[in-house]
């Protein structure tokens, strides 16, 4: 978990296939998007994007990449990718899921706690830490 923000979680992935990829998880959980009501929808998406900011400020990345489908899992989840100019060439504008997923790096505590805290800070910075 990198935080609790305004509309639910920001968490890294398990698998980091792009470092820093990243997940928001809106609480209550909910089956897609259409069905957050009132403020709900437009907090979840600006939550996603300031997560995009902070990815973008302490990762380096050059752009962010945003996912939300629900087809395999059916709950309402944004997957947020940093993207970087040092990608293979031939990856470079593809979508994220063109990536060796089998081979990229798990999620491991001990290795990616200084991420964590760095993307917490930025978020508790633009105020979306709740």
């Amino acid at each position: 978990m990198i935080a609790r923000v305004c509309s639910g979680w920001a968490v890294l992935a398990s698998t980091q296939v792009l470092a820093g990829y990243s997940l928001l998880l809106p609480d209550p959980v909910v089956p897609h998007l259409n069905a957050l009501q009132g403020t709900a929808r437009p907090q979840f998406l600006a939550d996603m994007s300031t997560l995009g900011d902070a990815l973008l400020e302490v990762t380096g990345a050059v752009r962010i990449n945003y996912a939300i489908f629900g087809n395999l899992d059916p709950t309402l989840h944004a997957h947020v990718f940093p993207r970087y100019v040092d990608e293979p060439e031939s990856l470079r504008t593809q979508q994220p899921w063109a990536h060796d997923w089998e081979s990229a790096p798990r999620f491991d505590a001990a290795v990616h706690a200084g991420l964590i805290e760095r993307i917490r800070t930025a978020l508790a910075q633009r105020g979306v830490i709740s």
